[in-house]
């Protein structure tokens, strides 16, 4: 299974993962992004939120 991950030292804190995929990722109180739940959202949806990253700090990884 994958799972999508944050590199959180990376993270701009924008929250474009978060108005895409609100079920998975969200801010935390550091104003960056963190998985909620890796399976909030579907894989398309998860997927266009890693797609749309300015920074590209998110990224799938196999659990």
């Amino acid at each position: 299974m994958k799972v999508p991950v944050v590199n959180q030292d990376e993270c701009s804190g924008c929250g474009l993962c978060a108005d895409i995929a609100p079920n998975t990722f969200e801010l935390n109180a550091d104003d960056v992004s963190e998985v909620i739940d890796p399976q909030g959202d579907d894989e398309d949806t998860i997927q266009e939120a890693i797609d749309s990253c300015p920074v590209e700090c998110i990224s799938w990884e196999e659990k």
